[in-house]
């Protein structure tokens, strides 16, 4: 999320519910805010997990919150807390906020030439919709998301709902509040009941030409690249990206932060948990590998039973011989 006004460090001190410590560059501003999956130059950021330190204090984010004494990578600002993921949600909910609708159709939302909107749907603060859109009855599009022109979206879809991101506490779950947004690109279609998630601080995006069957899931902060074919009930977890081209079939699954190549194929009900990095690839099963190798292992388990009884036989055989010798 980028800020309309940066913020000094001062600024961003006054923000925080805990003390800070100051280490690096006290001259740095703050633009945007995100977390690491969508960090950019200028941005505040944190991190609370050894597993990460690396990672986010080599990103391009500027200020960092980090509960970890460790040396300031140059040019960025350390603040050093108790707490990060707090001091980071506190920042976060200073620049949002729910405001609760009565009307179906905010005011500030902007809608194209020749879209027609069905009854029965919301449509939120600061959404904007191209032209030449059908949105049919009770979809929901959630404050500030873009919708490209001749788009399709059928009854029952969700567009710019909360990420499902939260964090173990010994109290139960904290929730990353998402101040990103969703935007769907040209010429895409959206079956019934697919749910699209905003980002958590940047966005969730959708490429031009896209087209998704009922019951599709997309997580936050994911990149659909364009001209892809999202089968039924497939699902596509966080901060994933999907090169252009790709198809996914029915019931068929990939993990979080993975990379998807170009034109990949992922049969139905395969579960990818590793990126693909060859373009064209064709996977299945789950976890998922090359189709040609798949089915000539399933070809080979079928067999087994023959081969099985083939093994007694020869068993046996070898233990007569045994008897004769």
């Amino acid at each position: 999320m980028k800020l309309k006004e940066p913020i000094t460090i001062d600024q961003l001190l006054a923000m925080l519910p805990m003390e800070a410590v100051v280490v690096g560059n006290r001259d740095n501003i703050v633009q945007g805010i995100n977390e690491m999956h969508s960090v950019g130059y200028g941005d505040l950021s944190f991190v609370d997990n050894e597993k990460y330190y690396d990672r986010v204090l080599h990103s391009a984010a500027t200020v960092i919150l980090i509960d970890k004494e460790t040396e300031c990578p140059d040019g960025k600002t350390l603040l050093l807390v108790k707490d990060p993921l707090v001091a980071y949600l506190t920042v976060v909910r200073r620049y949002i906020s729910f405001h609760p609708q009565s009307e179906m159709i905010h005011p500030s939302a902007v809608i194209g030439e020749g879209t027609v909107v069905q009854p029965g749907t919301f449509i939120g603060e600061n959404v904007v919709i191209g032209r030449n859109c059908i949105i049919h009855s009770n979809v929901s599009i959630y404050a500030d998301s873009v919708i490209g022109d001749n788009v399709v979206v059928n009854s029952g879809s969700v567009i710019g709902g909360d990420a499902c991101y939260f964090q173990r506490r010994a109290d139960g779950w904290l929730k990353f509040d998402s101040c990103g947004r969703t935007v769907i690109g040209n010429n895409v279609e959206i079956g019934c009941c697919v749910c699209i998630d905003r980002g958590v601080s940047g966005d969730t995006v959708i490429g031009d030409g896209c087209k998704f069957d009922n019951f599709v899931q997309i997580g936050h902060d994911t990149f659909i690249g364009r001209n892809c074919l999202l089968g039924s009930q497939c699902a596509i977890a966080g901060c994933t990206r999907m090169e252009d081209e790709c198809v996914v079939w029915a019931k068929a699954v990939v993990n979080k932060d993975l990379t998807i190549a170009r034109g990949t194929t992922v049969l139905a009900l395969a579960g990818v948990d590793k990126s693909i990095l060859e373009e064209g690839t064709t996977v299945l099963g789950a976890p998922a590998y090359d189709a040609r190798k798949k089915w000539r292992e399933m070809a080979y388990t079928k067999q087994l039973p023959e081969f099985v009884e083939e093994f007694k036989q020869l068993k046996k055989e070898v233990e007569e011989l045994r008897k004769k010798i």
